[in-house]
């Protein structure tokens, strides 16, 4: 009910959407980029609404409190425990291994602030799982979501990131002094 809300707003606000989910991509990590609002959020799940996906996010568990549970369970929500050392790629890999459809969006700079690399463990989950990653992104500017092309990673970092960067360079997020192109590079790279 409350992702209709927002496929209405988003309808509403005048944006549009481009690209699509091919209907055989049954896993694959989704990211979010620019990720620079917390409006991000909201406008991923109209998109997700609008298209009939189903997509899953992770969030801190705290936030899984009634009755703020109830939307995130019934938005796709996944608690992590952010105060245990657990392995969480280790975790999503071996929640893709057990399913035969996952789509699990993470927002690949980690924060909605300005970074200087993008987090790895996006990279290492759609590797470890051996499943694509589906660039997912809202323009801000041009006042539309979508996605590109799935990309189906090599191991070989600086020439799989390029493929990010290519996609992402002419995308601009709600906050542009937030997202840099540049950082389009993870974090075991030089």
């Amino acid at each position: 009910m409350i992702t209709g809300f927002f496929a209405w707003w988003f309808k509403l606000s005048g944006w549009k959407i481009n690209g699509e989910v091919p209907s055989d991509l049954k896993k694959a990590v989704v990211i979010a980029a620019p990720h620079t609002s917390n409006w991000d959020f909201l406008f991923s799940l109209a998109v997700f609404r609008i298209l009939k996906l189903k997509v899953n996010y992770l969030a801190k568990k705290e936030l899984f409190t009634f009755p703020l549970s109830i939307i995130l369970k019934g938005t796709g929500g996944i608690p992590v425990e952010r105060s245990k050392k657990q392995n969480l790629t280790e975790f999503l890999i071996s929640k893709f291994n057990k399913s035969d459809e996952l789509l699990i969006m993470i927002p690949a700079e980690g924060t909605r602030k300005l970074v200087s690399k993008w987090k790895s463990g996006f990279y290492f989950t759609a590797l470890g799982a051996n499943v694509p990653v589906l660039p997912g992104y809202l323009d801000y500017q041009k006042k539309e979501a979508g996605f590109g092309a799935p990309i189906y990673l090599t191991g070989n970092h600086q020439n799989d990131m390029q493929l990010f960067k290519e996609f992402y360079k002419d995308k601009v997020g709600k906050n542009p002094d937030q997202f840099n192109v540049d950082s389009i590079r993870i974090e075991n790279e030089k």
